[in-house]
């Protein structure tokens, strides 16, 4: 991951964009890893770690009623989330991140292991893509961060 950290940080430097970053299951483990280089503060803005439905409603603008139709773990609230902080932080680009990292919380419908990630851009369509990790607590983290960076570098070349 060493190489797509250097990938972000050209992309959003030579572009003069900087990333925020809305986590919920990660904990904020994304902005620690962007933030683990010396001069990141070139290319990332800021972090909320969102892990209650309180949170993401009143720091991101999460709508209540998409979190009782969807759940706090859905494609809507991952959306709502990036989308809202793209709206109240001085980003140009956002990651968001919900899910259940475990050992409890899952369900038949949603198990542990479900992640959803949405990447946005001002001016740019919202992508959101479901996961399903594998592993214990630590592992479904990792594996979060590590599929929201490795996204990002996809995201900000198409």
């Amino acid at each position: 991951m060493e190489n797509e950290l250097s990938n972000i940080a050209e992309a959003l430097r030579s572009k003069g964009l900087m990333l925020a970053t809305a986590e919920s299951c990660t904990g904020g483990g994304i902005a620690e890893y962007c933030t683990s280089v010396a001069g990141s503060s070139e290319w990332f803005d800021c972090a909320v770690v969102s892990y209650s439905n309180e949170a993401k409603q009143k720091l991101l603008g999460v709508n209540s009623d998409t979190l009782l139709t969807y759940g706090a773990v859905s494609h809507e609230v991952a959306t709502e989330m990036v989308t809202g902080l793209l709206a109240n932080t001085n980003a140009d680009v956002g990651i968001s991140v919900t899910g259940i990292a475990g050992p409890g919380g899952g369900s038949d419908i949603k198990p542990v292991g479900t992640v959803y990630i949405a990447w946005g851009m001002k001016k740019k369509p919202v992508l959101v893509k479901k996961f399903q990790f594998a592993g214990n607590r630590e592992a479904v983290r990792k594996s979060s961060v590590e599929a929201a960076v490795t996204g990002l570098v996809s995201y900000l070349q198409d």
